[in-house]
């Protein structure tokens, strides 16, 4: 492979993982992809001595390392509401968010008459995550945990978390698919033992 191939290909990498950021739908991925796409572009571009398109790809990664620094600075309010199974707030989520639901976890049972706890979290105003589940004895049984893709950062669960125990909820059991979901419940806390995992309050 020449030079002239090398320093070409640097170019597509750089343009491509700009393109794919856009298409992400967590704000924090896209600036975070953007950025390194931002860099090998403008590193393209001096070696190309394309002055003003160096300068252009360095100024939207100081843009997005400003905003980065914001978003990690910013603790986002959330809302805890709870719900029952025959909430109209249960059902809107549910079915707004359907097919993304089934993409996240794989061969889930979407019936969830038996659920007889349910935990909505807003952000002005706005449904940003869902807890359903069937509680015993202070044992929550996971049927659906489910943020909505603009919020997926781990920050829904761990204030979920943080308000359980005042519901009676004393551990949690998830025997769902892990496929999408290995390292959001090793964040949280959860152990996993067998077929399934738990996590103690």
């Amino acid at each position: 492979m020449d030079t002239k191939t090398i320093i070409e290909a640097i170019g597509y990498v750089g343009s491509a993982l700009v393109l794919v950021s856009f298409l992400m739908a967590s704000v924090v991925k896209l600036r975070i992809v953007n950025s390194v796409g931002s860099v090998i572009f403008t590193i393209y571009a001096f070696i190309i001595h394309s002055y003003p398109t160096a300068i252009m790809n360095l100024c939207l990664v100081m843009i997005n390392i400003y905003y980065l620094v914001k978003l990690s600075n910013t603790n986002v309010e959330y809302d805890f509401v709870k719900l029952n199974k025959e909430d109209s707030l249960l059902k809107y989520i549910v079915d707004c968010y359907k097919d993304d639901i089934m993409k996240c976890f794989p061969g889930i049972n979407m019936d969830f008459s038996e659920a007889n706890v349910g935990y909505a979290v807003c952000h002005k105003g706005t449904p940003t995550g869902i807890l359903l589940g069937s509680l015993n004895d202070g044992l929550l049984e996971i049927m659906l945990d489910y943020s909505t893709p603009e919020y997926r950062d781990f920050s829904i669960g761990k204030y979920l978390m943080s308000k359980l125990p005042e519901e009676g909820v004393k551990s949690l059991v998830y025997r769902g698919s892990d496929v999408n979901h290995k390292a959001y419940l090793s964040k949280l806390g959860f152990v996993q033992k067998g077929g399934y995992y738990e996590k103690v309050l």
